[in-house]
């Protein structure tokens, strides 16, 4: 009888210990997964999203200050002249910062490694000619020249830096993505794994408890019932931890970080998209090709079949319509699909949708810039295109990336409160359910003294 009682002893410390040590390491690896996840690979992902709108950006202001500065200042629009400058020198630092940020965040990765170099000489290269082109401008009857060097640079950013970051931007959400899987993988094993020992401890204790009542003529022996209650409580916390976490995880990952990429990518298609309306008025050349391409990024952002420029508002009003009329009619494709899609907080919707509203007033502002040049009235048309005054398309283009930024604030917000939230479920109750398995060793231990002394 002692033996056995030594060895059912022998068995709960055991257990025991193996349980504590298991919630030890699953809680280590949860807190490093989290760490990678909010100090890692999300600001990875987002700042290569900055890069890839900081380059649409810069290249649409460079248009932008060649657009207004008139001949050589004469008849230079000032105001516009001035933003754009301005705005051209944040994109340029921005993109800097970014290019640092991303050479750090590559090393071990000798693809990343290479792209971020490429980038580099790359973003040298463009500076240049972009420099040059505003230095020509700056000359009467400069602006051929000046023109002549801003295609190499527009065609530099289309066809090496656009490309480059967009690489950027799959890499490191697909490196978030890989993060995501397998520590939700392991999550789910570390969750089994603790509730098949929890529930063999119990089933120890639980024979415990019946040998000494057999043995012992007792009904109950208080030690082993307060360890056994002690287990339960540890292990149901163990497990409500673990659980939390991969909800915390899936909310972050799927929920709000899937949207806050999306977003992030029609951003940058929008600042390029508008870069290509100064591209239209700035390059008569162009007009066909620019024309097309701000074409191709409208509907990367809100998809229509077989619309064209002419019929593309229309069929955007329709679409639309339908879909407020019934939120399961999605007859678009595109990044605000995805976003409309993946819903998920409270007045992610409504933001969303007046993302959606916005856009299509700074669309029908397209068309106006267009019949206008189309008329002749090309200084107009400039006007229109760059004016920051209320009712001009500057001042609309504005309005939708404010109505943007809101639905990126909701979503980063809540994946900023799921990651707090998985950190604080990990450090606020795992320590107590330690404690917890700590103290039904002791209780067990201690409840069969007592008996293990009449053997003596």
């Amino acid at each position: 009888m002692p033996a056995r009682l030594r060895l059912l002893r022998a068995a709960t410390v055991l257990l025991t210990a193996g349980l504590v040590i298991l919630l030890l390491v699953a809680g280590l690896a949860a807190l490093g997964t989290w760490s990678s996840v909010a100090d890692r690979d999300a600001p990875r992902t987002t700042s290569a999203a900055d890069l890839d709108l900081a380059l649409n950006d810069m290249d649409a202001q460079a248009a932008n200050t060649l657009l207004s500065n008139g001949d050589a200042g004469k008849g230079r629009l000032q105001t516009p002249y001035t933003k754009a400058v301005g705005f051209y020198g944040d994109a340029r630092r921005q993109i800097g910062h970014d290019l640092r940020t991303l050479a750090v965040a590559a090393q071990g990765s000798p693809a990343d490694e290479k792209t971020v170099e490429s980038l580099t000489d790359d973003f040298a290269e463009y500076q240049e000619l972009i420099g040059r082109a505003l230095e020509n401008e700056g000359h009467h009857g400069g602006k051929p020249a000046a023109l002549a060097d801003y295609r190499r640079a527009t065609d530099l950013l289309r066809t090496q830096l656009l490309p480059a970051a967009g690489n950027l931007v799959s890499s490191n959400d697909a490196a978030f993505e890989a993060e995501y899987s397998s520590a939700g993988t392991t999550l789910s094993a570390q969750l089994a794994a603790v509730l098949a020992l929890g529930v063999l401890l119990l089933a120890v204790l639980g024979v415990l408890q019946w040998y000494l009542a057999r043995s012992f003529r007792r009904i109950l022996n208080p030690g082993v019932l307060a360890a056994t209650i002690c287990t339960l409580f540890a292990v149901a916390l163990g497990s409500k931890v673990l659980s939390a976490s991969a909800d915390h995880l899936r909310v972050a990952r799927h929920d709000a970080f899937d949207s806050v990429v999306a977003l992030s990518r029609a951003r940058a298609i929008a600042y390029d998209a508008n870069a290509d309306e100064s591209r239209y008025l700035l390059d008569p050349q162009r007009r066909i090709q620019y024309e097309d391409s701000f074409l191709a990024k409208s509907q990367a952002l809100y998809g229509l079949k077989r619309a064209t420029l002419s019929t593309y508002d229309d069929e955007l009003a329709a679409t639309w319509r339908a879909y407020r009329a019934d939120h399961h009619d999605l007859r678009f494709t595109g990044e605000f699909r995805r976003e409309l899609d993946n819903i998920t907080f409270p007045g992610e919707r409504a933001a969303a949708e007046k993302t959606v509203d916005t856009y299509a007033v700074y669309q029908r502002d397209d068309r106006r810039i267009r019949a206008l040049l189309a008329a002749g009235k090309e200084r107009e048309a400039v006007e229109f295109c760059m004016d920051w005054a209320p009712g001009t398309s500057n001042a609309h283009f504005g309005a939708w990336m404010a109505a943007l930024d809101r639905v990126v604030g909701i979503n980063r917000a809540h994946f900023t409160s799921s990651v707090d939230g998985g950190r604080s479920a990990l450090n606020g109750l795992l320590p107590w359910a330690g404690g917890l398995l700590g103290a039904a060793m002791l209780l067990a231990v201690l409840g069969l003294r007592p008996r293990l002394a009449e053997f003596r």
